[in-house]
């Protein structure tokens, strides 16, 4: 058993029942010209959350937990991605549009690929999304109870949409749910911390918060 510092408690996850989730750690989000940024977001605020979400991967594999990684994108044809979501808001493009790096957030585009530093690796498993929870129209959950997995480790973007709706589903699934402050991250900063703040309320209603410091005090 490990046992990390957290709040509002401290968190203790056994690594062979545990799964660290890193969400759409994509090039759509994270790099300039992609969709993050055709939303009118400043997509240079999510670039500190590379360099964490990769040590806290190379974390995991030194301690055998289990690394998944989500990607969010939609069919060639976008059967499945409904109207309601490609039309909402007024992005310069949208969903299935051509952008820079391909079509926007289209399975197989290079925007819709991982980031460099945080491809995965041979024994990771990934899992393309439809939707913002990892959940919804996945094999998410069948991975984890094929696996025995009781914990979940989450980092990944944006905190308050993706990471916290899978969080949110995972805790009515229930698993016992740590997100790392430093490998997250939001173009708006308030919304993270707000996010953060939700989680551990109330005892940890929805989960546990700890910081990679957190996580490399523990061993």
């Amino acid at each position: 058993m490990i046992t990390l510092q957290a709040q509002p408690t401290p968190f203790s996850f056994d690594p062979a029942h545990t799964a660290l989730v890193m969400i759409d750690m994509q090039r759509d989000f994270i790099e300039p010209g992609g969709f993050g940024a055709t939303l009118g977001n400043d997509v240079s605020l999510l670039a500190p959350v590379v360099p964490a979400a990769a040590a806290l991967i190379a974390w995991c594999r030194a301690h055998g937990v289990l690394v998944i990684h989500t990607q969010e994108c939609h069919a060639p044809d976008l059967s499945d991605c409904p109207p309601a979501k490609r039309l909402r808001g007024k992005p310069s493009l949208r969903i299935g549009d051509p952008g820079s790096m391909g079509r926007i957030l289209i399975k197989g585009e290079p925007g819709a690929g991982f980031v460099p530093e945080l491809l995965p690796q041979t024994g990771d498993v990934v899992i393309a999304k439809p939707g913002k929870g990892a959940f919804y129209g996945t094999p998410l959950a069948q991975e984890l109870q094929s696996r025995g997995i009781t914990h979940l480790i989450f980092g990944g973007v944006t905190t308050e949409v993706c990471v916290q709706t899978t969080m949110r589903e995972a805790n009515d699934r229930g698993y016992e749910c740590l997100i790392i402050e430093e490998a997250t991250g939001s173009y708006f900063p308030e919304f993270k911390a707000s996010a953060l703040a939700m989680i551990r309320a109330q005892g940890g209603i929805v989960g546990w918060t700890a910081s990679l410091g957190d996580v490399r005090s523990a061993g």
